[in-house]
C-alpha cells in the first residue's frame, strides 16, 4: 500500500482527493493536514509514503512546508494546484527548488466531463514518485556550480557544427531545466528548443518562471516564427512544435504519438530532418519512452545526443530507453549537461565521440 498524507485547507477539497485516491486499491490515505504546519507534525507521526501538497494554507504555505520537510524527512512531494494565477503559478515552481517532485492540476468536481482525466492523472503521479528516492535538502543550501569538468573529448569540440539544441523532458524536467539553463550564456550561439510534458494549463507559468529564475530568455513558441540564438522556445499545451525546412517553427495539432501532444518524438524528428548532425538532441528525466527512438534517429544522422543518467533522474524512464538503444553517445547529469552546452564546442569527428561515456 501506497500511505499518503494530504495537505489541503480546504474540506471541499480534502473530501475530493480522498475519494479519489482512495478509489485506488494500492493506495491508502493515512492523514489529512489542514495547513503547513499540521503537515510537519503529522509527517513525523505517520510516516507517509507521498504527500500531495496545496500551496496556499493558513500558518505554513506549502512553498515553506515543503522547503522544511525536504530539510528534516524528504518525501516524494506532489503540488497539486487548482490556480493558474501567475503568482500561484510561480509558488508552485519555486517549491520544486525546494524538493517537490512534481506538479498536477487540482481536480475538478465529480460531474465535470474532465474528471476521470484529472483523477487517473493524479493516481498514476502518486504511484510513480512512490518510487522515487529523494534526497534531503540542506537548510539555506548553496546553489550548485554548474562547471564541473567534462569528458576529455569535450574540450576539443567546435562550436560551429552545432546550429540547434532540441531537449524533451517529462517528470522532474522543470528542476532540471531550471538548473541546465542557469548555466547558460545569454551569448549561446544557437537557439534552444523544448518539450515539457506538464498539466495543461501551467505550461506558460513555467516558461515564465524559467525564464526568470535562469535569465535565459524563454519563450512559449509561435507558428512561423524564426529561431534566435540565445532563446529557449517550449512547445504551447496541446501542440505538437517541430522545425520546419525554413527553420521555422512549426506547431501542429496532428494525432498524440506515445500518448502525448506535444511529444519529444515530433521536435527530436523534425529537427533530424532538418539540421541533420548539425544538432544536440538531449532526452531528460521523464517517465515512458517518448522520445527515445528519435533520440538513435537524430545520432544515425550524425548529431550530438545526451541522456541524463539514471543517478540524477526523477525517472530514469525516457533518459533509461534511450540508453537501452544506445541512441545517447554522452549519459550526464544536469551540471556535466549545462557544462556542454554552456561551452558547446562539439566536433563530432573527433575520435572517441562514438561511444557512450558515463560519469
Amino acid at each position: 500500500m501506497i500511505r499518503v498524507l494530504i495537505v489541503e485547507d480546504s474540506p471541499i477539497e480534502q473530501d475530493l482527493l480522498v475519494h479519489i485516491l482512495c478509489a485506488d486499491p494500492q493506495i491508502m490515505v493515512v492523514g489529512i493536514a489542514n495547513d503547513g504546519e499540521k503537515a510537519l507534525s503529522a509527517v513525523e507521526r505517520l510516516k507517509p509514503d507521498v504527500i500531495t501538497m496545496d500551496i496556499y494554507m493558513p500558518k505554513l504555505n506549502g512553498f515553506d512546508a515543503t522547503r522544511r520537510i525536504m530539510e528534516s524527512n524528504p518525501l516524494p512531494i506532489i503540488i497539486v494546484s487548482g490556480n493558474f494565477t501567475a503568482n500561484d503559478a510561480d509558488k508552485s515552481f519555486h517549491s520544486m527548488e525546494a524538493g517537490a517532485l512534481a506538479i498536477v492540476r487540482k481536480p475538478v468536481g465529480l460531474g465535470h466531463p474532465d474528471y476521470p482525466k484529472d483523477a487517473a492523472e493524479l493516481i498514476r503521479t502518486v504511484k510513480t514518485m512512490s518510487e522515487v528516492k529523494v534526497v534531503r535538502r540542506w537548510p539555506r543550501m548553496r546553489r550548485e556550480t554548474m562547471f564541473l569538468p567534462l569528458p576529455a573529448v569535450a574540450k576539443q569540440v567546435s562550436r560551429e557544427e552545432i546550429r540547434v539544441v532540441a531537449i524533451g523532458a517529462s517528470t522532474g524536467g522543470p528542476e532540471v531545466f531550471r538548473k541546465v539553463f542557469s548555466a547558460l550564456p545569454k551569448d549561446l550561439p544557437v537557439p534552444v528548443l523544448g518539450v515539457q510534458h506538464m498539466a495543461m494549463g501551467f505550461m506558460e507559468h513555467f516558461v515564465k518562471w524559467l525564464s526568470a529564475s535562469t535569465g535565459f530568455p524563454s519563450h512559449i513558441a509561435i507558428n512561423g516564427e524564426y529561431l534566435t540564438p540565445g532563446h529557449a522556445y517550449f512547445a504551447p499545451d496541446g501542440l505538437h512544435m517541430m522545425v520546419g525546412k525554413n527553420h521555422r517553427i512549426v506547431l501542429s495539432h496532428e494525432d498524440p504519438e506515445n500518448g502525448l501532444r506535444p511529444a519529444v518524438a515530433c521536435l527530436f524528428r523534425s529537427v533530424a530532418e532538418t539540421y541533420g548532425g548539425n544538432a544536440m538532441g538531449v532526452l531528460l528525466t521523464g517517465m515512458g519512452r517518448d522520445g527515445a527512438e528519435e533520440l538513435k534517429l537524430l545520432r544515425n544522422k550524425g548529431a550530438l545526443t545526451i541522456a541524463q543518467d539514471e543517478e540524477s533522474s526523477i525517472v530514469f524512464g525516457m533518459p533509461g530507453e534511450a540508453v537501452k538503444l544506445g541512441a545517447a553517445e554522452y549519459i550526464l547529469p544536469p551540471e556535466r549537461i549545462a557544462g556542454l552546452l554552456a561551452q558547446l564546442k562539439i566536433d563530432k569527428k573527433k575520435e572517441g565521440l562514438h561511444h557512450a561515456r558515463s560519469t
